[in-house]
């Protein structure tokens, strides 16, 4: 365990990606395969389920350093952060336990998840005392699931890349589904994941194994510089960008899955997919959007989302909220990695084999054509009746990158400008780690007017948190202390004085909201100082954004696109 705080401390200290890629270097070619492969599970994001509540952990801690509750809450709010604070008021050890990083999780903390709070009181507290404090403060990161230490998963992949003289797309595909919430990692995981790799093999220890995802960048030139940036629109092969679920269909050894972007199969949540098992050869990897399509149109997100986090998917839901894959990219084909190939021959592919293999599952994503980048952004005026985000450009000589990189070409993302609207803010908590202290989590509400508009009142519609600089809260939180009306539990209600602008990426009607209406993504655009609240936006301004779905996009997968 020591070893593997060390490293967080190393990391801790650095702003410096070369130096953080130093730490992780000289961590990874001296820790055992058993601590190596629990760390790279930490590192990029793995949780295991809960293993103490929260709550419990820290009643038994104020206990146990005999502060009233008062003043622990005090402490905690100084700090700034739980598992800092747990530690601090811990008794610690002069000398480390001795057991490194996997015995202590596989053997003396997954043990805790599920056991009576007597028993965990019991075994816990002797278990923490054995540590010094940076130990101690690692170790209850990991019992929280609030270990976060600014590394991101392509750095630790780019060490192992380095350790094992590997290409970092080889670590990147292995490193697929190893943080898992069912992940259990072990040695055998670790030296799997450095092992020598024939070149452009496809491996095969997994055959349900997608392929690393490829990111687009935003692009936020002006249209009158796209074609000094770009270049001509003949570049580029140009998408809609679609508005669903981002997904790999894989096909090996005659079975069929289907992975999210976050890494989660899927193949269960999508049953009417498993008919793409028929017309796929073995040996292919496809990239493209899981869309609602009913009536032979594209539904919103909205409906979609339906049917995200059921567990159980009714006939009727199924029939109501039908699904199709629409496909963008050849990853795999006739089991060779295509990654390598540049976009235009890809594609070139994947229209051939879904010519070849028309199916109702799957639809070809359609590319779209411009006499030059002011005729596209006309076209990409009309996103939002269309139902999508705006467009995709992709440039016809890449390759499929891993992650948001620029090597060996670049997709770009030119969304559409967000809905906006002009809300008030009504209530305010603090924040979390460095923002502790501050009321930084806020709830915005616009006007409800009723029969006489004299009895209009404010009705809450979203929550934001990010948008401002650290200035711009400090400022706003002095006014929340200025003007608190009462306090229940973290939370403040506040005398209406502040209109910001908030953002949003979609909107729907929705029964469980106070509102009626429930947006996607809210953040703060600004601050709108120049305007009284009197004059902030109405829920009939909300309702009137709500979208259409007479005009859908055209996506027929008996049409060829035009080939360059």
């Amino acid at each position: 365990m020591k070893a593997f705080a060390d490293l967080y401390a190393r990391l801790d200290a650095s702003t410096s990606n070369n130096a953080k890629l130093g730490a992780l270097e000289d961590y990874f070619r001296g820790a055992p395969p058993a601590d190596a492969a629990w760390a790279v599970y930490f590192l990029c994001g793995g949780k295991p389920r809960q293993l103490v509540p929260t709550k419990l952990l820290r009643e038994l801690i104020a206990q146990t350093s005999a502060l009233p509750q008062w003043l622990f809450d005090e402490c905690y709010q100084a700090v700034g952060d739980l598992a800092e604070t747990l530690s601090l008021l811990l008794p610690s050890s002069e000398t480390d336990a001795s057991q490194g990083l996997a015995t202590w999780v596989e053997e003396k903390l997954l043990p805790l998840r599920g056991i009576q709070p007597e028993e965990i009181t019991t075994r816990l507290l002797p278990l923490l005392v054995q540590l010094d404090r940076r130990s101690q403060l690692v170790c209850v990161k990991l019992i929280t699931g609030s270990f976060r230490v600014g590394v991101s998963k392509l750095l630790v992949t780019r060490a192992l890349a380095s350790l094992a003289g590997l290409d970092a797309k080889t670590v990147a595909q292995r490193l697929v589904g190893y943080t898992d919430v069912s992940a259990r990692p072990s040695a055998a995981n670790f030296e799997r994941l450095i092992a020598s790799s024939a070149a452009g093999a496809v491996e095969t220890h997994d055959a349900g194994t997608p392929y690393p995802f490829y990111l687009a960048h935003s692009l936020q030139t002006p249209v009158e510089e796209f074609a000094s940036q770009l270049g001509s629109p003949d570049r580029w092969q140009i998408e809609w960008k679609w508005d669903g679920i981002r997904a790999q269909v894989v096909k090996r050894q005659g079975q069929l899955w289907i992975w999210s972007r976050g890494e989660e199969l899927v193949t269960d949540r999508f049953p009417e997919l498993q008919a793409l098992a028929q017309p796929l050869p073995d040996g292919t990897v496809l990239d493209g959007e899981i869309v609602v399509w009913r009536n032979d149109q594209l539904q919103p997100f909205a409906a979609l989302q339906q049917r995200i986090g059921r567990k159980k998917l009714s006939t009727s839901l199924l029939n109501q909220v039908p699904v199709v894959f629409l496909a963008y990219d050849l990853l795999e084909w006739q089991a060779l990695d295509w990654r390598e190939r540049p976009q235009w021959e890809r594609r070139r592919q994947l229209e051939e084999l879904m010519n070849r293999h028309p199916h109702p599952q799957w639809r070809l994503s359609e590319q779209l054509q411009g006499a030059d980048w002011i005729d596209l952004e006309r076209q990409r005026s009309r996103s939002r009746a269309l139902g999508v985000e705006g467009m995709m450009l992709k440039e016809k000589d890449s390759t499929y990158g891993v992650g948001r990189t620029k090597e060996g070409g670049v997709w770009w993302k030119w969304k559409i400008d967000p809905y906006s609207v002009d809300a008030v803010l009504v209530y305010a908590q603090r924040g979390h780690g460095r923002r502790a202290s501050l009321y930084t989590d806020f709830t915005f509400a616009v006007w409800d007017a009723g029969p006489d508009e004299s009895e209009r009142k404010l009705v809450p519609f979203a929550k934001a948190y990010s948008g401002l600089t650290d200035e711009e809260m400090r400022q706003v939180d002095a006014v929340i202390r200025k003007t608190t009306i009462e306090k229940f539990g973290p939370v403040r209600t506040v005398t209406p004085t502040l209109v910001f602008e908030i953002g949003f990426e979609g909107i729907a009607l929705s029964s469980r909201h106070k509102s009626g209406i429930a947006v996607r993504f809210p953040r703060i655009l600004r601050q709108r100082a120049d305007k009284p609240i009197a004059e902030a936006d109405t829920l009939g301004t909300l309702r009137a954004l709500l979208p259409s779905t007479s005009a859908p996009p055209s996506v027929r997968p008996s049409e060829t696109p035009e080939l360059w």
